[in-house]
């Protein structure tokens, strides 16, 4: 994938970025898949893309542990909840060292002025087709100790999104603590920016209040051109699947784009 000299300069900033947080080491590997760059949201900053459709091709499929998403009707009328965010999910989970070669990838140099730089993930990286079973497995993992000393509470996970009832607000917060304090020793990172709390909260693409849950609104482009924008498609209509019951069958023509 060529990058204009804009985007080059982003992928250099970025990827130092994540040397120095630990995420990537640099690699001899020869497994090699392509890398590149697009505008965030807000266009004020790039995001690193890493294209592993070649490496999926080689694994086993773990298959999703969630067939779709849990629905917070489950909660009950009046309780208190609180909403958790993992931040990084997927970067605060190691990969074995022996698989890290298979996640390289290559920076290129300014107009090829000195040898390509090639890296290799050292965490679960984005892109590969098994990093969201992997990190639900691992954090269910952790939850699990709290499920059975908190058995009256209520605790919705869905990959790095958990929500926490209880039937009193003092309870909720002795449930919220003890979550936090599990999931931080396992070595997970809360957003304390984005913990929600009061008798309005968002979860799943739905507003919860103490007394209804309605969906939250979704926009969907009809032309879909890019692989970024096919992972939009599909990222929309899962918040709404449970709700309008679409199987995944008629799903995977849009799971096969990714």
């Amino acid at each position: 994938w060529p990058l204009t000299q804009d985007k080059l300069t982003a992928a250099q900033e970025i990827i130092n970025q994540e040397l120095k947080a630990g995420h990537l080491e640099p690699s001899t590997s020869p497994w090699n898949t392509p890398i590149f760059v697009i505008k965030k949201k807000d266009k004020s900053k790039f995001r690193l893309l890493h294209d592993l459709r070649k490496v999926n091709e080689q694994m086993i499929n773990m298959g999703p542990l969630q067939p779709g998403l849990p629905l917070p009707s489950a909660i009950p009328e009046n309780w208190p909840a609180i909403v958790i965010d993992i931040a990084n999910c997927f970067f605060s989970i190691p990969v074995a060292p022996q698989d890290r070669h298979r996640f390289a990838f290559t920076l290129p140099s300014t107009n090829l002025m000195e040898p390509s730089q090639r890296f290799q993930w050292i965490v679960l990286p984005q892109g590969m087709k098994n990093s969201p079973t992997i990190c639900q497995i691992v954090v269910g993992a952790v939850l699990k100790t709290v499920r059975q000393e908190f058995k009256k509470g209520l605790i919705i996970h869905y990959m790095d999104d958990i929500l926490l009832a209880m039937p009193q607000r003092e309870e909720l917060q002795n449930l919220y603590h003890r979550t936090t304090e599990v999931l931080t020793k396992a070595g997970f990172t809360i957003q304390q920016a984005k913990v929600q709390m009061g008798t309005k909260l968002q979860y799943l693409g739905t507003n919860i209040l103490p007394q209804a849950i309605t969906p939250l609104p979704i926009t969907i482009k009809k032309e879909i051109s890019t692989l970024h924008e096919a992972q939009q498609l599909v990222g929309a209509i899962q918040w709404i699947r449970g709700i309008l019951g679409i199987s995944p069958d008629v799903m995977k023509p849009l799971y096969e784009l990714l």
